[in-house]
């Protein structure tokens, strides 16, 4: 397997739309307090449609790619080894079925179910799905990214925004996550961009992202269930990526060092500089 065809991609949007359905939005403001709890700390939730969910996309999974390596975000969580499997499976697929669960847990009508594809290490392919709006952002390596509607119709190319000066630019800066000295010092070059914004849902920043609809994304921990989908859609939507020393962006295996999307090189230089330079 090196590839998927738009059919295949599609299927997959099938399978996290029908886990939405099923799982997540019967449950979205019904939870039961103890259908909450939190992970490694009181910012890392987990509800019980997390968990059915990914239950459902695993099998799910297993039944369109035959053996392939399904690293779920819970199931990594009992089982840590998983993540190490990654980079040298044949096939895997990372998930994350509810991003933006400390949204989801107190009822807020944002967020997203997440795959990405890797084939020997590589992304190939990557879904957002958006429960409410019930469309799936799509991207295949080399083919370019999509937003495909519930009845399996394709609505145009994704594109990223045309490139602008900083103070024009307009991103989602996840700083809470970020060492000192970064952590003090993002916040208070925040005021050089026109405007910021904190969607608490790296999907939906994302698609935001690769719609054209704002400039920048800067996040500091990066595990691949949250950024490879949504990075590899932004990529194949026009965007440059990178982390924060310049390194390309490796989902496979880079689970430090931040990222920062934009529209092209230039304007990823010029961010970074402006928050993050000393």
């Amino acid at each position: 397997m090196t590839r998927i065809d738009r059919k295949a991609a599609s299927d997959v949007a099938a399978l996290l739309r029908g886990a939405a359905r099923s799982e997540i939005m019967p449950r979205f403001r019904r939870l039961a307090p103890d259908a909450v709890r939190a992970k490694s700390g009181p910012l890392d939730l987990v509800t019980e449609a997390d968990e059915a969910a990914e239950r459902v996309i695993a099998a799910g999974l297993d039944g369109l790619f035959p053996g392939c390596l399904v690293v779920g975000e819970e199931a990594t969580a009992a089982d840590p080894a998983l993540l190490d499997r990654l980079a040298a499976a044949e096939c895997a697929v990372v998930v994350d079925p509810v991003d933006g669960t400390a949204n989801f847990a107190a009822g807020v009508p944002l967020f997203g179910c997440m795959a990405a594809l890797f084939v020997r290490g590589e992304c190939v392919a990557g879904w957002i799905h958006d429960p409410l709006g019930d469309d799936t952002a799509i991207a295949l390596r080399g083919e370019g990214a999509w937003v495909e509607d519930s009845e399996g119709r394709t609505h145009g190319a994704l594109q990223v925004a045309a490139p602008v000066p900083l103070a024009r630019m307009v991103g989602a800066v996840s700083w809470g996550w970020m060492p000192e000295p970064l952590r003090s010092r993002v916040p208070a070059r925040l005021p050089r961009l026109a405007a910021t914004l904190n969607f608490r849902c790296a999907a939906h920043e994302y698609r935001l992202a690769a719609g054209g609809h704002a400039h920048l994304l800067v996040y500091n921990k990066l595990m691949p269930w949250d950024h490879a989908p949504g990075w590899l859609i932004h990529a194949e939507a026009g965007g440059y990526a990178a982390q924060f020393d310049g390194r390309p962006y490796d989902p496979a295996r880079a689970r430090s060092g931040g990222l920062i999307c934009a529209p092209d090189r230039a304007s990823w230089d010029e961010a970074r500089a402006a928050l993050l330079g000393a």
